[in-house]
Protein backbone atom coordinates (compact mmCIF):
# COMPACT_ATOMS: atom_id res chain seq x y z
CA UNK A 1 0.00 0.00 0.00
CA UNK A 2 2.89 2.23 -0.15
CA UNK A 3 4.54 3.25 -3.39
CA UNK A 4 7.89 2.21 -2.05
CA UNK A 5 6.93 -0.80 -1.31
CA UNK A 6 4.43 -1.80 -4.32
CA UNK A 7 7.21 -1.25 -7.20
CA UNK A 8 8.97 -3.77 -6.11
CA UNK A 9 6.59 -6.38 -5.89
CA UNK A 10 5.42 -5.30 -9.27
CA UNK A 11 8.70 -6.24 -10.74
CA UNK A 12 8.85 -9.38 -8.95
CA UNK A 13 5.69 -10.38 -10.32
CA UNK A 14 6.96 -9.13 -13.74
CA UNK A 15 9.92 -11.41 -13.13
CA UNK A 16 7.96 -14.36 -12.47
CA UNK A 17 5.14 -14.06 -15.24
CA UNK A 18 8.30 -14.18 -18.24
CA UNK A 19 9.08 -17.18 -16.19
CA UNK A 20 5.78 -18.42 -17.15
CA UNK A 21 4.16 -17.87 -14.32
CA UNK A 22 0.41 -16.54 -13.41
CA UNK A 23 0.64 -13.59 -10.93
CA UNK A 24 -2.74 -12.63 -9.42
CA UNK A 25 -2.01 -9.04 -7.89
CA UNK A 26 -4.68 -8.43 -5.13
CA UNK A 27 -4.67 -4.71 -4.68
CA UNK A 28 -7.64 -1.87 -4.18
CA UNK A 29 -9.80 0.21 -6.67
CA UNK A 30 -6.95 3.32 -6.11
CA UNK A 31 -4.15 1.90 -6.20
CA UNK A 32 -5.52 -0.06 -9.47
CA UNK A 33 -4.97 2.32 -11.97
CA UNK A 34 -1.03 2.59 -11.39
CA UNK A 35 -0.68 -1.28 -10.88
CA UNK A 36 -2.74 -2.01 -14.41
CA UNK A 37 -0.37 0.44 -16.03
CA UNK A 38 2.85 -1.31 -15.04
CA UNK A 39 1.50 -4.59 -15.89
CA UNK A 40 -0.96 -4.41 -18.28
CA UNK A 41 1.61 -6.17 -21.13
CA UNK A 42 1.77 -9.25 -19.43
CA UNK A 43 -0.87 -11.27 -20.18
CA UNK A 44 0.37 -13.21 -17.14
CA UNK A 45 -0.39 -11.20 -14.73
CA UNK A 46 -3.96 -10.16 -13.23
CA UNK A 47 -5.33 -8.25 -11.27
CA UNK A 48 -8.19 -9.02 -8.09
CA UNK A 49 -9.34 -5.46 -6.86
CA UNK A 50 -10.83 -6.06 -3.37
CA UNK A 51 -12.20 -2.60 -1.26
CA UNK A 52 -10.06 -1.04 1.02
CA UNK A 53 -12.24 -0.08 4.39
CA UNK A 54 -13.66 2.73 5.15
CA UNK A 55 -11.90 4.20 8.57
CA UNK A 56 -13.07 7.58 10.42
CA UNK A 57 -9.83 9.11 10.75
CA UNK A 58 -8.56 8.52 7.11
CA UNK A 59 -9.58 10.33 4.48
CA UNK A 60 -12.22 8.85 1.58
CA UNK A 61 -10.31 7.08 -0.89
CA UNK A 62 -6.69 6.91 1.03
CA UNK A 63 -5.59 3.53 -0.14
CA UNK A 64 -1.99 4.64 -0.12
CA UNK A 65 0.58 5.65 2.18
CA UNK A 66 1.39 8.37 -0.34
CA UNK A 67 -2.01 9.95 0.24
CA UNK A 68 -1.55 9.99 3.90
CA UNK A 69 -2.16 13.79 5.00
CA UNK A 70 0.61 12.93 7.59
CA UNK A 71 2.46 10.31 8.91
CA UNK A 72 0.69 10.36 12.66
CA UNK A 73 -1.74 8.42 10.43
CA UNK A 74 0.29 5.71 9.30
CA UNK A 75 -0.31 3.19 12.47
CA UNK A 76 -4.34 4.16 12.06
CA UNK A 77 -3.49 2.91 7.60
CA UNK A 78 -1.96 -0.15 8.87
CA UNK A 79 -4.71 -1.44 11.29
CA UNK A 80 -7.02 -0.31 8.93
CA UNK A 81 -5.74 -3.06 6.18
CA UNK A 82 -6.42 -5.30 8.61
CA UNK A 83 -10.58 -5.70 7.67
CA UNK A 84 -9.54 -6.81 4.35
CA UNK A 85 -8.72 -9.86 5.18
CA UNK A 86 -11.93 -11.73 5.04
CA UNK A 87 -12.20 -10.39 0.76
CA UNK A 88 -8.64 -11.22 0.45
CA UNK A 89 -9.71 -15.15 1.56
CA UNK A 90 -12.15 -15.06 -0.17
CA UNK A 91 -9.56 -14.56 -3.23
CA UNK A 92 -7.88 -17.42 -2.17
CA UNK A 93 -10.84 -19.63 -1.46
CA UNK A 94 -12.21 -18.96 -5.06
CA UNK A 95 -8.58 -19.56 -6.78
CA UNK A 96 -8.51 -23.02 -4.96
CA UNK A 97 -12.39 -23.92 -6.18
CA UNK A 98 -11.26 -22.91 -9.77
CA UNK A 99 -8.65 -25.04 -9.92
CA UNK A 100 -5.50 -22.56 -9.79
CA UNK A 101 -4.52 -23.24 -6.29
CA UNK A 102 -1.44 -20.42 -5.74
CA UNK A 103 2.25 -21.94 -5.10
CA UNK A 104 2.68 -18.97 -2.48
CA UNK A 105 1.48 -15.48 -1.45
CA UNK A 106 4.11 -12.70 -1.40
CA UNK A 107 3.02 -10.47 0.87
CA UNK A 108 3.85 -7.34 2.01
CA UNK A 109 5.45 -6.89 5.60
CA UNK A 110 2.83 -4.52 7.15
CA UNK A 111 0.21 -6.93 5.81
CA UNK A 112 0.65 -9.33 8.91
CA UNK A 113 -2.40 -10.92 9.28
CA UNK A 114 -1.63 -12.84 5.53
CA UNK A 115 0.20 -14.96 7.54
CA UNK A 116 -3.02 -16.64 9.31
CA UNK A 117 -4.51 -16.87 5.98
CA UNK A 118 -1.70 -18.34 4.59
CA UNK A 119 -2.13 -20.72 7.13
CA UNK A 120 -5.82 -21.46 6.70
CA UNK A 121 -5.19 -23.16 2.85
CA UNK A 122 -1.59 -24.09 3.69
CA UNK A 123 0.03 -21.75 1.18
CA UNK A 124 3.18 -20.98 1.62
CA UNK A 125 3.72 -16.97 2.38
CA UNK A 126 6.88 -14.84 1.06
CA UNK A 127 7.24 -11.25 2.92
CA UNK A 128 9.04 -8.69 1.34
CA UNK A 129 10.06 -5.54 3.12
CA UNK A 130 10.53 -2.97 0.65
CA UNK A 131 14.35 -3.15 2.56
CA UNK A 132 17.63 -4.25 1.63
CA UNK A 133 18.99 -6.79 3.70
CA UNK A 134 21.67 -5.07 5.65
CA UNK A 135 19.21 -2.40 7.52
CA UNK A 136 16.58 -5.42 8.05
CA UNK A 137 19.70 -7.19 10.01
CA UNK A 138 20.28 -4.14 12.17
CA UNK A 139 16.86 -3.67 13.26
CA UNK A 140 16.49 -7.28 14.07
CA UNK A 141 19.44 -7.04 16.18
CA UNK A 142 19.99 -7.83 20.08
CA UNK A 143 22.11 -4.58 20.35
CA UNK A 144 18.87 -2.69 20.32
CA UNK A 145 17.52 -4.07 23.21
CA UNK A 146 20.61 -3.49 25.61
CA UNK A 147 18.73 -0.68 28.16
CA UNK A 148 21.42 1.23 28.45
CA UNK A 149 20.50 2.48 24.96
CA UNK A 150 19.03 4.86 26.42
CA UNK A 151 21.01 7.09 27.63
CA UNK A 152 23.20 7.13 24.30
CA UNK A 153 23.37 10.60 22.61
CA UNK A 154 22.14 10.51 18.73
CA UNK A 155 26.36 10.66 18.07
CA UNK A 156 27.46 7.36 20.63
CA UNK A 157 28.16 4.33 18.82
CA UNK A 158 26.23 1.13 19.11
CA UNK A 159 27.95 -2.27 20.01
CA UNK A 160 26.84 -4.75 17.13
CA UNK A 161 29.36 -7.05 18.34
CA UNK A 162 27.55 -9.76 16.83
CA UNK A 163 27.95 -8.51 13.38
CA UNK A 164 31.07 -7.54 11.33
CA UNK A 165 30.46 -4.32 9.19
CA UNK A 166 33.66 -1.46 8.09
CA UNK A 167 31.73 1.43 9.57
CA UNK A 168 30.18 2.55 13.01
CA UNK A 169 26.38 2.90 13.49
CA UNK A 170 25.66 5.32 16.00
CA UNK A 171 22.29 5.63 17.75
CA UNK A 172 21.00 8.83 15.35
CA UNK A 173 21.27 6.24 12.73
CA UNK A 174 18.65 3.42 13.51
CA UNK A 175 15.13 3.88 12.99
CA UNK A 176 13.15 5.45 15.93
CA UNK A 177 10.43 2.82 16.46
CA UNK A 178 13.60 0.10 17.48
CA UNK A 179 14.98 2.49 20.15
CA UNK A 180 11.48 3.27 21.47
CA UNK A 181 10.89 0.26 23.65
CA UNK A 182 7.38 1.04 24.80
CA UNK A 183 4.78 -0.98 24.36
CA UNK A 184 1.85 1.29 24.88
CA UNK A 185 2.78 2.95 21.93
CA UNK A 186 0.77 2.00 19.02
CA UNK A 187 3.41 2.01 16.57
CA UNK A 188 5.58 0.54 18.48
CA UNK A 189 3.26 -2.69 19.51
CA UNK A 190 2.40 -2.91 15.60
CA UNK A 191 5.78 -3.30 14.56
CA UNK A 192 6.00 -5.93 17.16
CA UNK A 193 2.65 -7.78 16.01
CA UNK A 194 4.33 -7.33 12.58
CA UNK A 195 7.90 -8.96 13.51
CA UNK A 196 5.79 -11.90 14.82
CA UNK A 197 4.37 -12.49 11.76
CA UNK A 198 7.36 -11.70 9.76
CA UNK A 199 9.74 -14.08 11.21
CA UNK A 200 7.07 -17.39 11.12
CA UNK A 201 7.03 -16.86 7.26
CA UNK A 202 8.29 -19.60 4.61
CA UNK A 203 10.55 -17.36 3.03
CA UNK A 204 11.84 -13.89 2.13
CA UNK A 205 12.42 -12.01 -0.56
CA UNK A 206 14.76 -8.96 -1.30
CA UNK A 207 14.92 -6.36 -3.54
CA UNK A 208 19.29 -7.19 -3.44
CA UNK A 209 21.92 -8.79 -4.68
CA UNK A 210 24.37 -10.71 -2.84
CA UNK A 211 27.49 -8.21 -4.43
CA UNK A 212 26.81 -5.93 -1.98
CA UNK A 213 24.81 -7.83 0.78
CA UNK A 214 25.48 -11.54 0.83
CA UNK A 215 28.05 -10.62 4.05
CA UNK A 216 24.82 -10.11 5.81
CA UNK A 217 22.54 -12.74 4.10
CA UNK A 218 23.05 -15.95 7.43
CA UNK A 219 22.85 -13.37 10.20
CA UNK A 220 19.39 -11.89 8.23
CA UNK A 221 17.95 -15.76 8.21
CA UNK A 222 19.23 -16.91 11.64
CA UNK A 223 16.29 -14.93 13.09
CA UNK A 224 13.82 -16.60 11.51
CA UNK A 225 11.56 -20.19 12.36
CA UNK A 226 11.39 -22.87 10.25
CA UNK A 227 14.90 -22.57 8.32
CA UNK A 228 13.41 -19.99 6.47
CA UNK A 229 15.33 -18.57 3.66
CA UNK A 230 16.28 -15.41 2.01
CA UNK A 231 16.26 -15.19 -1.62
CA UNK A 232 18.31 -11.95 -2.75
CA UNK A 233 16.64 -11.55 -6.10
CA UNK A 234 17.86 -7.86 -7.43
CA UNK A 235 17.88 -5.62 -8.45
CA UNK A 236 14.15 -6.03 -9.76
CA UNK A 237 14.20 -3.43 -11.66
CA UNK A 238 16.67 -4.73 -14.10
CA UNK A 239 14.34 -7.70 -14.53
CA UNK A 240 11.91 -5.68 -17.14
CA UNK A 241 13.71 -2.99 -19.16
CA UNK A 242 11.55 -0.56 -20.35
CA UNK A 243 10.05 -1.55 -23.95
CA UNK A 244 10.72 1.42 -25.55
CA UNK A 245 11.97 4.90 -24.90
CA UNK A 246 9.77 7.24 -22.32
CA UNK A 247 8.05 10.22 -24.14
CA UNK A 248 8.50 13.01 -21.30
CA UNK A 249 9.44 16.29 -21.92
CA UNK A 250 11.88 15.45 -18.99
CA UNK A 251 13.31 13.00 -21.26
CA UNK A 252 13.46 15.47 -23.96
CA UNK A 253 15.00 17.97 -21.90
CA UNK A 254 17.65 15.65 -20.43
CA UNK A 255 18.36 14.99 -23.95
CA UNK A 256 20.46 18.27 -24.66
CA UNK A 257 22.96 17.72 -22.42
CA UNK A 258 23.89 14.81 -24.76
CA UNK A 259 23.51 16.41 -28.20
CA UNK A 260 26.02 18.69 -26.39
CA UNK A 261 28.52 16.30 -25.30
CA UNK A 262 27.77 16.98 -21.26
CA UNK A 263 27.19 13.51 -20.18
CA UNK A 264 27.04 13.06 -16.15
CA UNK A 265 26.64 16.70 -15.98
CA UNK A 266 22.89 16.94 -14.94
CA UNK A 267 22.28 16.16 -10.86
CA UNK A 268 18.57 14.16 -10.42
CA UNK A 269 16.83 15.48 -6.80
CA UNK A 270 14.03 13.65 -5.29
CA UNK A 271 12.58 12.58 -1.92
CA UNK A 272 10.35 10.12 -2.32
CA UNK A 273 6.59 10.05 -1.83
CA UNK A 274 6.66 9.92 2.27
CA UNK A 275 8.66 13.66 2.44
CA UNK A 276 7.11 16.43 3.30
CA UNK A 277 9.78 19.20 3.68
CA UNK A 278 9.27 22.83 4.94
CA UNK A 279 8.89 25.87 2.60
CA UNK A 280 12.39 27.26 4.11
CA UNK A 281 14.04 24.23 3.55
CA UNK A 282 12.85 23.89 -0.15
CA UNK A 283 14.12 27.56 -0.25
CA UNK A 284 17.43 26.61 0.94
CA UNK A 285 17.21 23.35 -1.91
CA UNK A 286 16.46 25.82 -4.27
CA UNK A 287 19.24 28.22 -3.49
CA UNK A 288 21.72 25.77 -3.26
CA UNK A 289 20.95 24.37 -6.59
CA UNK A 290 21.38 27.58 -8.20
CA UNK A 291 24.32 27.96 -6.44
CA UNK A 292 26.52 25.08 -7.47
CA UNK A 293 25.62 26.13 -10.88
CA UNK A 294 25.13 22.23 -12.67
CA UNK A 295 22.17 21.47 -14.82
CA UNK A 296 19.43 20.03 -12.21
CA UNK A 297 16.23 18.04 -13.08
CA UNK A 298 14.16 18.55 -9.69
CA UNK A 299 11.10 16.17 -8.81
CA UNK A 300 9.02 17.34 -5.80
CA UNK A 301 5.59 17.06 -4.87
CA UNK A 302 4.63 19.75 -2.03
CA UNK A 303 1.31 21.54 -2.74
CA UNK A 304 2.04 24.93 -0.68
CA UNK A 305 5.66 25.68 -1.76
CA UNK A 306 6.47 28.30 -4.53
CA UNK A 307 10.21 29.35 -6.09
CA UNK A 308 11.53 32.15 -4.77
CA UNK A 309 11.02 35.43 -6.37
CA UNK A 310 12.76 35.52 -9.54
CA UNK A 311 14.52 31.82 -9.48
CA UNK A 312 12.79 30.30 -12.06
CA UNK A 313 14.04 33.49 -14.52
CA UNK A 314 17.81 32.26 -13.31
CA UNK A 315 17.69 28.66 -13.25
CA UNK A 316 15.06 28.18 -16.41
CA UNK A 317 18.17 27.54 -18.77
CA UNK A 318 19.94 24.81 -16.72
CA UNK A 319 17.10 23.67 -14.33
CA UNK A 320 13.88 22.17 -14.75
CA UNK A 321 11.57 21.44 -11.48
CA UNK A 322 8.78 18.74 -12.37
CA UNK A 323 5.71 18.59 -9.80
CA UNK A 324 4.04 15.25 -11.43
CA UNK A 325 4.80 11.66 -11.04
CA UNK A 326 7.72 10.15 -13.29
CA UNK A 327 9.76 7.53 -14.82
CA UNK A 328 12.16 7.70 -12.03
CA UNK A 329 14.24 5.20 -13.58
CA UNK A 330 14.21 5.95 -17.20
CA UNK A 331 16.13 9.71 -15.62
CA UNK A 332 19.02 7.45 -13.97
CA UNK A 333 19.57 5.41 -16.94
CA UNK A 334 19.78 8.84 -18.78
CA UNK A 335 23.93 9.14 -19.59
CA UNK A 336 23.05 13.30 -18.73
CA UNK A 337 22.73 12.54 -15.20
CA UNK A 338 25.94 12.06 -13.11
CA UNK A 339 24.76 11.83 -10.01
CA UNK A 340 21.26 11.87 -7.30
CA UNK A 341 20.50 14.07 -4.40
CA UNK A 342 18.02 11.75 -2.91
CA UNK A 343 16.08 10.52 0.63
CA UNK A 344 17.98 6.72 0.33
CA UNK A 345 14.98 5.02 -0.01
CA UNK A 346 15.88 1.08 -1.15
CA UNK A 347 14.06 1.24 -4.05
CA UNK A 348 16.36 4.67 -4.89
CA UNK A 349 19.17 3.22 -3.82
CA UNK A 350 19.00 0.33 -6.02
CA UNK A 351 18.37 2.11 -8.86
CA UNK A 352 20.79 4.44 -8.69
CA UNK A 353 23.53 2.07 -8.36
CA UNK A 354 22.24 -0.37 -10.93
CA UNK A 355 22.58 2.84 -13.81
CA UNK A 356 26.26 3.89 -11.66
CA UNK A 357 25.16 6.78 -10.62
CA UNK A 358 26.87 7.99 -7.23
CA UNK A 359 24.23 9.52 -4.33
CA UNK A 360 24.34 12.45 -2.58
CA UNK A 361 22.53 10.77 0.83
CA UNK A 362 20.22 13.12 2.84
CA UNK A 363 17.97 10.38 5.19
CA UNK A 364 14.89 12.56 6.11
CA UNK A 365 12.44 9.76 7.48
CA UNK A 366 13.31 9.34 11.30
CA UNK A 367 10.89 6.15 11.34
CA UNK A 368 12.27 4.62 7.93
CA UNK A 369 16.02 2.74 7.62
CA UNK A 370 17.00 5.61 5.04
CA UNK A 371 19.73 6.12 7.46
CA UNK A 372 21.16 3.24 7.55
CA UNK A 373 20.90 2.97 3.70
CA UNK A 374 22.71 6.09 3.61
CA UNK A 375 25.70 4.69 6.20
CA UNK A 376 25.49 1.26 3.96
CA UNK A 377 25.81 3.35 0.62
CA UNK A 378 28.17 6.39 1.62
CA UNK A 379 30.57 4.47 3.79
CA UNK A 380 30.51 0.41 3.25
CA UNK A 381 29.86 0.84 -0.62
CA UNK A 382 31.80 4.18 -0.87
CA UNK A 383 29.06 4.97 -3.96
CA UNK A 384 28.35 8.07 -2.44
CA UNK A 385 28.53 11.17 -0.31
CA UNK A 386 26.60 12.30 2.41
CA UNK A 387 24.31 15.58 3.58
CA UNK A 388 24.91 16.19 7.38
CA UNK A 389 22.38 15.84 9.42
CA UNK A 390 23.32 16.38 12.80
CA UNK A 391 25.50 19.52 14.52
CA UNK A 392 28.97 18.81 16.43
CA UNK A 393 26.57 18.03 19.54
CA UNK A 394 24.61 16.04 18.02
CA UNK A 395 21.14 17.64 17.35
CA UNK A 396 19.18 17.18 14.82
CA UNK A 397 20.08 19.76 11.89
CA UNK A 398 16.27 21.53 11.03
CA UNK A 399 17.01 23.00 8.18
CA UNK A 400 20.00 22.14 6.26
CA UNK A 401 21.14 25.59 4.69
CA UNK A 402 21.67 26.55 0.91
CA UNK A 403 25.86 26.61 1.55
CA UNK A 404 25.84 23.52 2.60
CA UNK A 405 23.65 22.11 -0.31
CA UNK A 406 25.80 23.66 -2.40
CA UNK A 407 29.26 22.42 -1.51
CA UNK A 408 28.22 18.90 -1.33
CA UNK A 409 26.47 19.31 -4.90
CA UNK A 410 29.48 20.62 -6.63
CA UNK A 411 32.04 17.92 -4.25
CA UNK A 412 29.86 15.12 -5.79
CA UNK A 413 29.98 16.41 -9.44
CA UNK A 414 33.11 17.70 -9.69
CA UNK A 415 35.23 17.15 -6.84
CA UNK A 416 38.21 14.50 -5.75
CA UNK A 417 35.68 12.81 -3.85
CA UNK A 418 33.11 13.04 -6.43
CA UNK A 419 35.44 11.44 -9.14
CA UNK A 420 36.02 8.66 -6.69
CA UNK A 421 32.33 7.65 -5.53
CA UNK A 422 31.91 7.92 -9.29
CA UNK A 423 34.03 4.85 -10.08
CA UNK A 424 32.57 2.99 -7.35
CA UNK A 425 29.48 3.63 -8.33
CA UNK A 426 29.89 2.45 -12.21
CA UNK A 427 31.62 -0.70 -10.58
CA UNK A 428 28.05 -1.36 -8.82
CA UNK A 429 27.06 -0.82 -11.87
CA UNK A 430 28.54 -3.77 -13.58
CA UNK A 431 28.02 -5.36 -10.52
CA UNK A 432 23.80 -5.25 -10.51
CA UNK A 433 23.73 -5.83 -14.79
CA UNK A 434 25.76 -9.23 -14.09
CA UNK A 435 23.46 -9.82 -10.95
CA UNK A 436 20.36 -10.51 -12.91
CA UNK A 437 22.20 -12.36 -15.82
CA UNK A 438 21.83 -15.85 -16.50
CA UNK A 439 23.44 -17.79 -13.56
CA UNK A 440 22.90 -14.52 -11.47
CA UNK A 441 19.57 -13.63 -8.99
CA UNK A 442 17.29 -15.07 -11.75
CA UNK A 443 18.55 -18.44 -11.08
CA UNK A 444 17.84 -18.43 -7.56
CA UNK A 445 14.25 -18.81 -7.74
CA UNK A 446 14.65 -21.85 -9.40
CA UNK A 447 17.07 -24.21 -7.37
CA UNK A 448 16.23 -25.51 -4.50
CA UNK A 449 19.54 -26.85 -2.64
CA UNK A 450 21.16 -27.20 -6.15
CA UNK A 451 18.58 -30.04 -6.97
CA UNK A 452 17.64 -31.05 -10.26
CA UNK A 453 15.21 -28.40 -12.53
CA UNK A 454 11.98 -30.04 -13.30
CA UNK A 455 10.93 -30.19 -16.63
CA UNK A 456 8.47 -27.54 -16.19
CA UNK A 457 10.94 -24.88 -14.88
CA UNK A 458 13.10 -26.12 -17.84
CA UNK A 459 10.56 -24.98 -20.16
CA UNK A 460 10.41 -21.36 -18.39
CA UNK A 461 14.02 -21.27 -18.52
CA UNK A 462 13.53 -21.22 -22.19
CA UNK A 463 13.93 -17.69 -23.34
CA UNK A 464 16.49 -15.44 -22.57
CA UNK A 465 16.48 -12.00 -23.10
CA UNK A 466 20.07 -11.74 -23.77
CA UNK A 467 20.42 -9.26 -26.55
CA UNK A 468 17.97 -6.62 -25.13
CA UNK A 469 19.57 -6.47 -22.06
CA UNK A 470 23.24 -6.75 -23.74
CA UNK A 471 22.32 -3.88 -26.38
CA UNK A 472 21.23 -1.97 -22.25
CA UNK A 473 24.30 -2.95 -20.73
CA UNK A 474 27.01 -1.65 -23.67
CA UNK A 475 24.55 1.73 -23.78
CA UNK A 476 25.55 2.21 -20.25
CA UNK A 477 29.22 0.99 -21.16
CA UNK A 478 29.05 -2.58 -18.93
CA UNK A 479 30.64 -5.55 -19.75
CA UNK A 480 28.88 -7.96 -22.32
CA UNK A 481 25.95 -10.28 -21.40
CA UNK A 482 27.84 -12.89 -19.24
CA UNK A 483 24.90 -15.70 -19.98
CA UNK A 484 26.53 -18.56 -18.45
CA UNK A 485 27.88 -17.69 -15.31
CA UNK A 486 26.74 -18.55 -12.12
CA UNK A 487 25.63 -17.42 -8.76
CA UNK A 488 24.11 -14.38 -7.80
CA UNK A 489 20.82 -12.95 -8.06
CA UNK A 490 19.49 -14.85 -11.42
CA UNK A 491 20.31 -17.91 -9.69
CA UNK A 492 18.05 -16.98 -6.58
CA UNK A 493 15.02 -15.91 -8.03
CA UNK A 494 14.96 -19.78 -9.84
CA UNK A 495 15.90 -21.12 -6.77
CA UNK A 496 12.45 -19.79 -5.20
CA UNK A 497 10.62 -20.84 -8.27
CA UNK A 498 11.87 -24.25 -8.46
CA UNK A 499 11.19 -24.93 -4.83
CA UNK A 500 7.73 -23.59 -4.77
CA UNK A 501 7.03 -25.38 -7.80
CA UNK A 502 8.37 -28.71 -6.50
CA UNK A 503 6.65 -28.31 -3.42
CA UNK A 504 3.37 -28.36 -5.01
CA UNK A 505 4.01 -31.37 -7.62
Amino acid sequence: MAQGHTIPLLDISIAFSNRGLKVTIITTPSNAPFISSRTNKHPNITLSIIPFPKVPDLPQGCENTADLPSMALFTTFIEATQKMKQPFEDVLRNMIDDGCPPICVISDFFLGWTLESCHLFDIPRIVSHGMGVFPMVICKSPSLHVPSLKDLSPLDPIDFSELKFPFTLNKGDIPEVFLNGDPNDPYVRLVMELGEADVNSWGVIVNSFEEIEGEYVGAFESNYCNEAKAYCVGPLPLYDQLDQEVDASYIKWLDKYVESNQLGSVIYVSYGTQTHLSNDQMDEIAFGLEMAGHPFIWVLRSKTWAPPDGWNERVKEEGLVVYDWVEQRSILAHPSIGGFLSHCGWNSVLESLANGVPLLAWPMLGISEQALNAKLVTMGLGAGLVIPQRDVGGEKIMTVDRVVICERVKELMEGAKGRKVQERAQELGRLAWHAVEKGGSREKIMTVDRGVICERVKELMGGAKGRKVKERAQELGQPAWHAVEEGGSHKKLDELIERLTNKNM
